[in-house]
């Protein structure tokens, strides 16, 4: 169980901004915390997915297969930072693999949870679902950027 104190060290995150200190003490309610030992997998590519992730302490690689056991680094998260949210809002299976990189305290939230959230304070959860849309947009921004970086570069090489 999460308590209110819990979003403390971590209210700065993008899925909590604009949340009152009412509202997260409700969220709290909704969610879980996990603590993770280094080298744990939190969830692997492919495998169904249900809950997104808020980094509470230390840090997750998240990372995919290329190619028959080529794992790449995707992005190292630390506090502050989500994960696993389009699982919450989509419910298909993961598009990446997350491993705790460092002993972890993770909070999670799960899509029935959401969905209930949904129910019993359709404000707050539209507020916590345009945060987590922000995070998403905000990934989908950069990694355009990346592509089109990469295809400049791509036409300068002779």
């Amino acid at each position: 169980m999460v308590k209110t104190e819990d979003f403390s060290s971590v209210k700065n995150s993008t899925m909590l901004q604009g949340l009152s200190d009412q509202e997260l003490g409700k969220l709290a309610g909704f969610c879980e915390m996990r603590e993770m030992a280094e080298g744990t997998t939190v969830f692997i590519e492919n495998m169904p997915g249900e809950s997104l992730f808020l980094v509470k302490k230390g840090t997750i690689r998240v990372s995919r297969m290329f190619a028959e056991g080529d794992e790449q680094t995707l992005v190292v998260l630390g506090p502050e930072d989500i994960f696993g949210e389009m699982a919450v809002i989509d419910g298909l299976p993961r598009s990446a693999t997350a491993r705790v990189a460092e002993n972890a305290e993770l909070i999670s939230l799960n899509r029935k949870s959401l969905e209930q959230l949904c129910r019993d304070d359709a404000t707050l959860a539209l507020k916590l679902v345009k945060n987590i849309v922000k995070v998403f947009s905000q990934r989908v921004r950069e990694v355009n950027e990346e592509y089109r970086d990469m295809l400049i570069w791509s036409m300068q090489k002779p």
